[in-house]
């Protein structure tokens, strides 16, 4: 049993109302009418969506900042930081699932869906040169040729960044935990900037797929699928990015100690969990 003074604390912490839930439905409304409009060429959907994203960082720099300072006052006892730590837990769950759909949509059509087809009538209910084959380019007459991606160069250099910044981050959460703040600094710095390098390799490889391959989201089924799982991915990375960025504030800010830092802990248990899905993705989607 813990015999710490938090630990024995008689009161779980409660906070005051605070605006920040209504700010955030707000910015889901904008975002939702903001999208809605745009996809449906409404010359005021993309203002809308810039909208959004105002109040939204408006929200996460307002209520992360809450956060952090109820935390460094001390308002936080053992109970708080075993709920933080189920939340992110259950939230990553969450992200577990997301990223399953997606993958069993692609098993779907690659592993189900291609050997049913080619058991039925296909010149009578599909079309004459109906091919079994993954990629598949059908409906016929409606997707452009394109060609696929390979695991070479982009996307192994990627793996490489993305395994060596799970090292990093790593690396930082010892050095936090022996009150290396010099060390901690900059093997979280490093963290960063490798997943900055990340997402500027995959823009430039969504650039050559558009570009060079006729690869879009518009290629039938091999299209969607894979620009729904590495864009989806892409942007995990960023919220990742952007965690780790904000931790990395509060780092030179001379927040955590080696005993309390568990936002350090959430933002490196989601970002080992995007390395993770990254693996998944480069072996199912470039490879096979």
């Amino acid at each position: 049993m813990a015999t710490d003074a938090t630990s024995r604390a008689p009161y779980y912490f409660t906070p005051q109302p605070s605006k920040w839930p209504v700010v955030g439905a707000i910015a889901m409304a904008f975002f939702g009418l903001g999208l809605a409009s745009w996809f449906n060429d409404a010359s005021f959907g993309p203002w809308l969506f810039a909208i959004f994203v105002a109040i939204l960082v408006y929200m996460l720099v307002g209520w992360f900042g809450t956060v952090a300072r109820e935390s460094e006052g001390g308002l936080y006892n053992a109970r708080v930081d075993s709920s933080f730590r189920w939340s992110m837990s259950w939230f990553i769950f969450s992200e577990v699932m997301f990223f399953g759909a997606f993958f069993g949509a692609l098993y779907y059509a690659r592993t189900v869906s291609m050997p049913w087809l080619a058991d039925i009538d296909s010149k009578a209910l599909l079309w004459p040169d109906f091919q079994a084959v993954w990629p598949n380019a059908g409906p016929a007459g409606t997707i452009e040729p394109f060609q696929t991606m390979g695991p070479w160069p982009i996307p192994t250099i990627n793996t490489a960044l993305l395994l060596t910044s799970g090292i990093t981050v790593t690396i930082a959460h010892h050095a936090l935990k022996e009150n290396r703040r010099g060390a901690l600094t900059f093997w979280l710095a490093a963290t960063v900037l490798l997943g900055l390098a990340f997402l500027g390799f995959q823009a430039y490889e969504y650039a050559h797929a558009y570009q060079e391959l006729n690869l879009k989201l518009s290629s039938g089924i091999f299209g969607s699928t894979f620009f729904m799982l590495t864009g989806f991915h892409g942007f995990h990375v960023t919220v990742g990015a952007i965690a780790l960025s904000a931790v990395l504030y509060r780092v030179v800010k001379g927040h955590f100690t080696p005993e309390r830092h568990f936002a350090f802990e959430g933002a490196a248990w989601y970002w080992h969990f995007v390395d993770v899905v990254w693996l998944g993705l480069y072996v199912v989607v470039y490879w096979l």
